[in-house]
């Protein structure tokens, strides 16, 4: 609690000022419109608040109608408290933590800090942070209150933390081994990225660590479409089945299609749908540790590949558009998307 308390201070978060002399207890109530009866009288109406009851579900959230009320005993303690002889209060000078504005200003913080340091920002990406010195250059990602720093030698490395401890409390918490799910392992000349630890809690999760693996993620010729005759399944199940999947993604470009296709009945999921998505978990068992690898490589270019199907998608006709990109070694970026016009050609 000390350590949280110093570093409010440190970056002047609040000031203790004196309160407001106004000790009253203010009190809102509802605002009345009125209405000419035929008869000359006036007719007060209370204002209400239109609730569009049409939009919710039965079974999601129809029947949860309670919603908690202040006690009687709370109300008397936010009376008795003005009266209290506490002179003093703390007036916030800055987002803190919890608040709406916290994580934008807290970026607005941050941001100002790195510019000022030298560092350029992306035009591309607003996270990224890039300075140069000569032949010397340092890399900055942030991710919320996560600095992932590479460099060009150690030197820059180290400066680079000293400025940020001048300002910022921070936690080196050295080489990256584990980062949003994923695993890194680092070895000379060499980066391997994976998320068997996560896929291994997935499949616990839907009880299918005792499945049979099977050799590829969805069947080839296999054509999904919204009204297939199927049993509708249950929509949070699914919902929470793909969710899990589609986080896998993130350091597996192979099931990549097969999720961006489930994903597009997360509204009508049935039976075939959601087996189509326990292929995927069985496709995973087979090849648990595989992931994306990194290597150093002579030839260090930007490589690129794009296709589309044609007019791929049952329902709407729309074709499906897909790219991948490496640096000669493991692919960086990918993507399977539903286009959004229909296409009239494969150009």
């Amino acid at each position: 609690m000390k350590d949280e308390l110093k570093m409010i201070e440190k970056n002047q978060t609040w000031e203790l000022v004196n309160r407001l002399k106004h000790k009253k207890a203010i009190r809102v109530k509802w605002v009345y419109r009125t209405k000419l009866n035929p008869d000359g009288s006036v007719n007060k109406h209370k204002a209400r608040l239109v609730v569009k009851g049409y939009a919710q579900m039965f079974g999601v959230d129809f029947s949860e109608t309670f919603a908690p009320v202040a006690r009687l005993d709370t109300i008397r303690m936010l009376l008795a408290l003005p009266a209290q002889r506490e002179e003093k209060v703390y007036r916030p000078k800055k987002a803190l933590y919890s608040l709406k504005q916290a994580p934008r200003s807290w970026y607005s913080r941050i941001d100002t800090h790195l510019v000022n340091l030298g560092f350029e920002k992306s035009l591309s990406e607003s996270t990224l942070y890039i300075k140069k010195a000569g032949n010397e250059i340092v890399v900055v990602s942030l991710y919320i209150d996560d600095l992932l720093v590479t460099r060009s030698s150690k030197k820059l490395i180290d400066m680079f933390k000293e400025e940020m401890k001048d300002v910022f409390e921070i936690t080196d918490l050295g080489r990256m081994t584990f980062f949003l799910g994923m695993q890194v392992h680092q070895k000379e000349n060499e980066i391997f990225l994976c998320q068997q630890k996560y896929a291994k809690e997935v499949l616990k999760k839907f009880n299918m660590v005792e499945c049979k693996p099977t050799a590829t993620p969805m069947n080839q010729n296999e054509k999904f479409c919204k009204e297939d005759g199927a049993e509708k399944m249950d929509e949070r199940l699914y919902r929470s089945l793909i969710g899990c999947i589609m986080y896998l993604t993130a350091t597996r470009p192979d099931i990549m299609h097969a999720v961006s296709l489930l994903s597009r009945y997360m509204h009508c999921a049935s039976e075939i749908h959601f087996q189509a998505a326990k292929r995927i978990l069985r496709y995973f068992k087979g090849i648990i540790d595989y992931g994306i690898r990194f290597s150093q490589v002579k030839n260090f270019n930007l490589h690129g590949y794009s296709d589309s199907d044609w007019a791929g998608c049952v329902d709407d006709m729309k074709s499906t558009s897909g790219y991948c990109f490496s640096f000669g070694s493991g692919i960086f970026p990918w993507c399977s998307k539903k286009q959004e016009v229909i296409a009239q050609s494969t150009a």
